[in-house]
């Protein structure tokens, strides 16, 4: 048990610039409380006990501002970052070495049964205020901007924001605007089509003078 608890605190001084000490971390970080926390509370919930496992994660949630069921699962070295408003619910699945900032939601569209809520890959990075909802995957170390509101899958090593979300870079370079997989708003779409017509007009009107 210490040692897992030196591993979350290890994990938070490495990311965290303005973490001074493990003391610190341990006594004042909201979000390491919020994650002990919801340690004891999933113990309860795997062992039935799930009246108890509600009452420690409600318990946290007024104490931190921050909101986790206790059926979700979560990795090692999960960082919450000032966490103020961060909701995750039942059947959210978090990898290892996740980053998630303040106001972000992993939450369910109300329309699924079972499995409601999303699975994040491990070393995913969750900017501010996004909204992660639905039972499809977020890829291994994809970043979703802040403000971004995510409904589709994202893949791995992928960069995703805006409203609805779409992916902008794989593996570090810019997705093809005519990609029909990546693009989930079809207003983009439309208006890459556009830009690639005109690209090609242009040309042919330079050839022809």
């Amino acid at each position: 048990m210490f040692g897992k608890l030196k591993e979350e605190i290890d994990s938070i001084m490495e990311r965290d610039p303005a973490a001074r000490s493990r003391f610190e971390v341990f006594f004042l970080y909201s979000g390491f409380k919020a994650l002990r926390s919801y340690r004891k509370a999933n113990w309860f919930y795997r062992h039935n006990m799930k009246f108890i496992a509600r009452f420690i994660s409600q318990r946290s949630r007024h104490k931190t501002g921050i909101e986790i069921h206790p059926g979700a699962t979560i990795g090692k070295g999960l960082f919450i970052d000032h966490g103020m408003g961060v909701v995750i619910g039942e059947t959210a699945e978090i990898g290892d070495n996740c980053t998630i900032y303040q106001n972000v939601t992993l939450g369910g569209t109300g329309k699924d049964h079972g499995k409601r809520h999303p699975t994040l890959g491990n070393n995913v990075l969750v900017g501010s205020g996004a909204k992660v909802l639905g039972p499809f995957k977020v890829g291994d170390n994809a970043r979703i901007a802040a403000g971004a509101v995510v409904l589709t899958e994202v893949p791995a090593n992928s960069t995703a924001v805006g409203v609805p979300a779409r992916v902008v870079r794989v593996n570090g370079s810019k997705v093809n605007c005519l990609d029909q997989i990546h693009f989930t708003d079809p207003v983009s779409q439309k208006i890459c089509m556009l830009e690639k017509k005109i690209d090609i007009l242009t040309k042919e009107l330079n050839n022809l003078k």
